[in-house]
Formats: C-alpha cells, sequence, structure tokens
C-alpha cells in the first residue's frame, strides 16, 4: 500500500508541474511499478549568461585612439570620451552582457561616424555552439539613441549561413523595398513571416525608449492568447503547423547595424561625432533545443549540454544511444497534450515525409506511408504484406509480399510468418501444395484412387490419382463391376463392348481380304 501511495503522489506530481518539466514517471500496472515517458524540455534561460560575443570589422569599437563623442540632443555638448587603455573610460564588447550591479549603466560603443567617409556599419555576431528556442522578447538596449536602420539575422547552423529574423527602419519601404508590418496585423498562417517594422526606428528621445524588441510573445498569443493561457493550442500547433518550431530555433543571432539614430534630422556633417552605436544590454530568454528528450541543460566543458533521456546521446539528443536503434531517432512530440510523447506520434520510421494533425482526435497520423506500409506511424504492413524478421522497422525491405497461390489459398493475406490461410486440402506457407490424400488440378482435391487405401481393382491402374484404368471387362470408379453380369456371354459381351471404329475397321479389313483371296 506504502509503494503504491508514493507511485500515485509521482504520478500526481508530474501532472501538477509545468508542461514538459518531466521526462519519466513510475507507474503502477497491473504487471507492477513501469516507467511511463513523457516528452520534456528544460526551463527557459536568460542566455547572455553563455553567449560569446564577437563585433566587426576589426577597429569598430571605440578607444582606439581615444574619441571625444557628442549627445544627438546637443550637438555642442562634446564632454563623453572613449579610451581602450584606461578602464573607467573603455566600453569593450563584453559590456553588452553585464549585469551592472553597481547601478552605473556600462556598454559597448562603436566609434563615431567621423572616423568613416561611408555609412557607418557594424556587425554583432552573438553563438553559442548549440540550438537555443527562442521562449520570450529578444531585447536590445540601445543608449544615445536606437538605430534608424538594422537587420535582426539568424542560424541555424552554427555561422554557415544566415537568414533575416526581423528587418528595422524608419522607412521600410525606402531602406528595404518592404511595405512595413507589426506583429499584430499577422495571421496564423503568417505567423512565420519575415517583416519589416517602423516601430522601433523612429526618433522619440534617446531618454525614453531605448529598447528594440524581436517579438515572440506575440507570435505566441497569436495561437494561445494574449495572456499565453492557452499554450496546448500553441503547442499543437508546433506540431502540426511546417516550420513553426524551427522559426523559434537558432544557433547564433546577429545584429548588422546599417544606420546610426539621427536625431529626428538630417546627417549633419559637420558634427559627424554625434552618430555612433551604443548597447548596453541584450537579452535572450530561450532554453536549450534538446528536441524533447531532456529536462535539464548544464554547462559542460564550456558548452551547453543536454541532459539526455529517452535512450537518446548528442548534445541536442539528437540521436539514439549505442545499442538503441531499434526504433530511428525522432524528435518528441508536444502531442498528445499535456504531457506530450518521447518518439511515437510523428514517428514514420522514413516511410512517409508527410503528417496530418487530427484535431477531433488529437493525434498526428503519417499520411501516404510507403515500401508497402501502413498504420499510424506507418508501423504496420499493408494487407497482402508480412514483416521481415530480419529487417529494421525503418528498412524500405520491411514488409515481404505474401506471394498466396490464388487457387490453394482463401485470400491474399497472409500471418505475420508468411503463411497463407488454405483452403481444404491445401498445405504450405503459400498454400501450392496439397495434403495425402489430395491431388493438384488447378487447386487440391481429394484423390479418386491411389497405391495404399483407394486401389483400383481387377487389375486396373490408377492414373495420377485422379481414376483407375479398367480392363475391358469391368468398370466402375474402382474397376470394382463387371461387364458380364447377370448371365450374358463375356465373350459377346467384350465384342459387343469394342468401340464401332474397331468394328467398322475390322468389317473393312475382311472384305478387302475377301476381294484379294484367288478362288
Amino acid at each position: 500500500m506504502l509503494l503504491q501511495a508514493v507511485l500515485l503522489l509521482l504520478h500526481c506530481l508530474a501532472s501538477t508541474l509545468g508542461q514538459y518539466e518531466l521526462c519519466k514517471s513510475l507507474v503502477s500496472t497491473d504487471d507492477g511499478s513501469v516507467w511511463e515517458h513523457y516528452a520534456c524540455q528544460p526551463k527557459a534561460a536568460s542566455m547572455k549568461d553563455y553567449m560569446r560575443i564577437k563585433v566587426d570589422p576589426p577597429g569598430i569599437t571605440c578607444g582606439n585612439p581615444p574619441e571625444k563623442f557628442c549627445t544627438l540632443e546637443n550637438p555642442y555638448l562634446c564632454s563623453d570620451e572613449c579610451d581602450a587603455s584606461n578602464p573607467d573610460l573603455a566600453h569593450p564588447p563584453q559590456l553588452m552582457q553585464d549585469r551592472e550591479r553597481s547601478g552605473l549603466i556600462t556598454y559597448w560603443q562603436t566609434v563615431s561616424w567621423s572616423r568613416y567617409p561611408e555609412p557607418l556599419l557594424a556587425n554583432i555576431s552573438m553563438s553559442w555552439n548549440k540550438s537555443l528556442e527562442l521562449t520570450d522578447d529578444i531585447q536590445i538596449t540601445f543608449e544615445y539613441g536606437r538605430p534608424t536602420i538594422m537587420v535582426l539575422e539568424k542560424s541555424m547552423d552554427h555561422g554557415r549561413s544566415w537568414q533575416p529574423y526581423q528587418y528595422y527602419a524608419d522607412d521600410c519601404l525606402d531602406a528595404f523595398n518592404m511595405p512595413p508590418r507589426r506583429v499584430r496585423d499577422l495571421s496564423p498562417a503568417n505567423i512565420t513571416r519575415v517583416i519589416c517594422t517602423e516601430q522601433y526606428s523612429r526618433w522619440v528621445g534617446s531618454k525614453n525608449d531605448k529598447n528594440v524588441k524581436f517579438e515572440v510573445r506575440a507570435r505566441f498569443a497569436v495561437f494561445a492568447g494574449a495572456r499565453l493561457q492557452n499554450m496546448d493550442n500553441l503547442y499543437t500547433r508546433m506540431e502540426s503547423m511546417k516550420g513553426l518550431r524551427d522559426f523559434f530555433t537558432f544557433t547564433n543571432l546577429r545584429l548588422r547595424l546599417l544606420k546610426p539614430a539621427l536625431g529626428g534630422t538630417y546627417v549633419q556633417r559637420e558634427n559627424l561625432s554625434k552618430y555612433f552605436y551604443a548597447i548596453s544590454n541584450i537579452e535572450v530568454p530561450a532554453r536549450c533545443k534538446c528536441n524533447l528528450h531532456a529536462s535539464q541543460c548544464l554547462l559542460q566543458d564550456g558548452n551547453l549540454q543536454c541532459q539526455c533521456e529517452h535512450n537518446t546521446t548528442g548534445q541536442d539528443c539528437q540521436r539514439c544511444k549505442k545499442g538503441f536503434k531499434a526504433k530511428s531517432w525522432k524528435a518528441g512530440s508536444y502531442l498528445p497534450t499535456p504531457n506530450g510523447s518521447p518518439n511515437t506520434y510523428c514517428e514514420c520510421y522514413g516511410h512517409s515525409n508527410r503528417c496530418s494533425y487530427i484535431d477531433y482526435l488529437n493525434i498526428v497520423t503519417c499520411v501516404s506511408c510507403k515500401h508497402n506500409t501502413r498504420g499510424q506511424n506507418c508501423q504496420h504492413c499493408r494487407l497482402g504484406y508480412f514483416r521481415n524478421a530480419s529487417a529494421e522497422l525503418d528498412d524500405e525491405s520491411v514488409c515481404i509480399e505474401c506471394n498466396c497461390n490464388q487457387l490453394g489459398s482463401l485470400h491474399d493475406r497472409c500471418n505475420g510468418t508468411g503463411f497463407c490461410q488454405c483452403k481444404d486440402g491445401a498445405t504450405g506457407p503459400k498454400c501450392d501444395d496439397c495434403f495425402p490424400g489430395y491431388y493438384w488440378k488447378q487447386g487440391c482435391y481429394p484423390n479418386i484412387c491411389d497405391e495404399e487405401m483407394l486401389l483400383c481393382q481387377n487389375g486396373g491402374t490408377c492414373y495420377q490419382n485422379q481414376k483407375c484404368i479398367c480392363p475391358p471387362e469391368y468398370k466402375g470408379v474402382l474397376c470394382q463391376q463387371s461387364r458380364c453380369e447377370g448371365g450374358k456371354d463375356c465373350n459377346a459381351a467384350s465384342s459387343s463392348h469394342l468401340p464401332m471404329a474397331t468394328l467398322l475397321l475390322c468389317t473393312l479389313l475382311s472384305h478387302l481380304l475377301a476381294t484379294l483371296t484367288p478362288h
């Protein structure tokens, strides 16, 4: 009783904790205590604590040589100084991710536009050497004015290729030839669209609005409601809407700063020392991407590492452990809610590349299974095929055709070992042979005669078990009946039973002999 109470408590605990926080739980069954496995993921965290920052081009950070800066509000107030050799006046890149516990605002700062004859360009690259998933808004805090034009980009392959996340400009048509949009204008059908927004680029005063956002919560709210209370709907869409989960996935982020804040006026080229970039903080709320196979992600040897469950391994739990490949690897599934599945739903074993969500059943099923498979996960063989015991479930030759003999079998289906269901008298795996006492003739039929039990009588011979060939004076199935019954003349009977063609031939020969004999 105590053990059952403990198990019940653990099960209740699994149900009351947040969604997808437990990878497994002990449950009581008729066969004893067993582990029940769930989809699971780590808690969200501030990823700025783990990011590596790189700025380019070389020399874009201020302070070498020292330089004075002016403010946008008062171009004649040029008392700020940047000097890389003085710790109190230096503005290195790592200040974008410090905690500012002293209360003083610290920030990274670029050289001013006066150092560059062309528009001031700067890139900030953030890397984690780990796949991550956004859980809230990315927020970049700019001191001395937000950029007039910038782009936020992401990479999913550790910086080998990049794609835009969002464009920012005071005039989207002019800067990027794109109409301005806001996230709240998006619908569920186009929520992953890359947009250009003017919301964060127009001059409103450096002391008021400093933040630039990449809005994640607003995108979540399209499915989960304004207060994100219907997360089940969001997770269902994550599973069934192509590309949605990938949209929030990244390994690297990059800010391309294309034009600094101008203070609401045209560029004043006589005082370019007031145009520069300065960033005091970058917040990236995210979680480790563990493909729903881990609830913890720890820093190991300088890199984040998922603590994998469900017999998976790898930095992202992206492959099976050695010795656990009876089932091909797949990411876990958010469905069925609330606990999801570690590796069942949307697992088609390579026999389908399309899945469909069935709303009223709350399941995802594979569509158009290939290689003669069928079932929700293409895990069964089509009728007329059986499982190849020597092949893995993800093998193209996993299902073998039954090849039942159409004449000897009841239908074209077979059991799990390939044996067909035979008609009476038929036998063999494919029903193409006959039991003793039967002969094959477009199917199996009972023997008429044989050499053991159904013997031909009175000198008759059995022909292919199908009939007895009787002497002229006997008849019947087994030659058991005399042709000269009832006192008849057997010789006459025999002659009378000669075939008409034979009698005719004999008559002709007699006539021929009579004409040739000399008188």
